[in-house]
């Protein structure tokens, strides 16, 4: 039987996108059954029980995850676009990303109100995304049961950013640094 955590599954780019930056890349983590599988389990475990209508998934890596939680749990999943990725009518909410501006969407029609979330995505580093995506959901009438990630940046401050917004906030491995 393995020993290996979650974080094992992940490897370590050097200098991606820009110099000086460490990239943690869970691709590693997706291309392996047992990883994939210990991620998904992991991520849903905490709301086990609770009554999540929609699973949400942050582009793009939340894609991934948050199908499979969904799938998971038996229930919706939607996905949160990138400014004109999704056709009909859309939300939009404005957001600073690490490097710039960025602007994400949600079908308007995609959580009705007083359906509970479950917010999914990979990475929390500044939580720009993240509270972003949530102020969508509630826009919607959406609440939030929790945040889930695989992997959070504490020195880069997101989880405090969402904790203070009132989320639930679970990861399942962190590293230090940027």
């Amino acid at each position: 039987m393995s020993s290996k955590t979650v974080r094992d599954y992940i490897r370590t780019i050097v200098d991606f996108p820009h110099e000086g930056i460490m990239f943690r890349d869970v691709t590693t983590l997706f291309a392996d059954p047992r990883g994939f599988r210990m991620a998904v389990d992991q991520m849903l475990h905490p709301y086990a029980g609770l009554r999540i209508d929609k699973v949400v998934g942050l582009e793009a890596r939340g894609f991934i995850l948050g199908g499979a939680v969904a799938h998971q749990l038996g229930t919706g999943f939607v996905p949160i676009r990138k400014k004109g990725k999704l056709p009909g009518a859309v939300i939009s909410e404005d957001y600073t990303l690490e490097y710039g501006d960025a602007v994400i969407e949600v079908h308007d029609d995609a959580i009705a109100p007083g359906e509970t979330v479950l917010v999914v995505d990979d990475l929390l580093a500044t939580g720009g995304t993240a509270q972003a995506g949530i102020r969508l959901i509630e826009r919607l009438g959406g609440e939030i049961v929790g945040c889930a990630f695989i992997i959070d940046l504490p020195d880069l401050g997101g989880r405090g950013k969402l904790e203070a917004m009132g989320m639930d906030v679970h990861t399942l491995c962190a590293f230090e640094g940027d």
